[in-house]
């Protein structure tokens, strides 16, 4: 179904990330990975969501064909009142870079939020700090305005 609406719309895979949240993946692993596995198969790349909420168990993460863990907004919103989350995410970076995923820290509205994961060698955010949400037909305007900025 999905290649078939691949063909037909000429979308190239590449360019498609899908998210699927921990505990969504953990119902049924062994279909999980096959799914996934057809999926990276066809050019189309998985990030875990919401990673470090659900109860995914770390000796399957390896067989999961994703690209990216992105950290649960939870641990960013407390990062700088709770030392904990701090070295919660030290470890899911070491984990995610030894397993070549990319991290992505989900929730980042403000300054110190970014510099926080940046020391914490996060490799992207995601939140309200880079764009809110917006309408498909608004993205082209905001994309000519961030070019203008750099």
């Amino acid at each position: 179904m999905l290649s078939g609406f691949l063909k037909e719309t000429a979308v190239d895979p590449n360019t498609l990330i899908l998210e699927i949240t921990e505990s969504m993946i953990m119902d049924n692993v062994d279909a999980s990975v096959e799914t996934m596995k057809r999926l990276r198969d066809m050019g189309i790349r998985i990030h875990i969501d919401d990673f470090g909420t659900g109860h995914s168990s770390l000796s399957y993460l390896q067989l999961f064909p994703v690209s990216a863990l992105k950290i649960d907004r939870s641990f960013i919103n407390k990062l700088t009142t709770n030392g904990e989350n701090q070295e919660i995410i030290t470890h899911i970076v070491a984990l995610a870079k030894s397993l070549n995923f990319d991290v992505i820290a989900e929730g980042v509205e403000m300054e110190h939020q970014l510099a926080n994961v940046q020391d914490l060698h996060c490799g992207y955010g995601q939140g309200f700090l880079f764009a809110r949400p917006m309408a498909f037909s608004a993205i082209e305007a905001w994309m000519q305005k961030q070019k203008r900025k750099m």
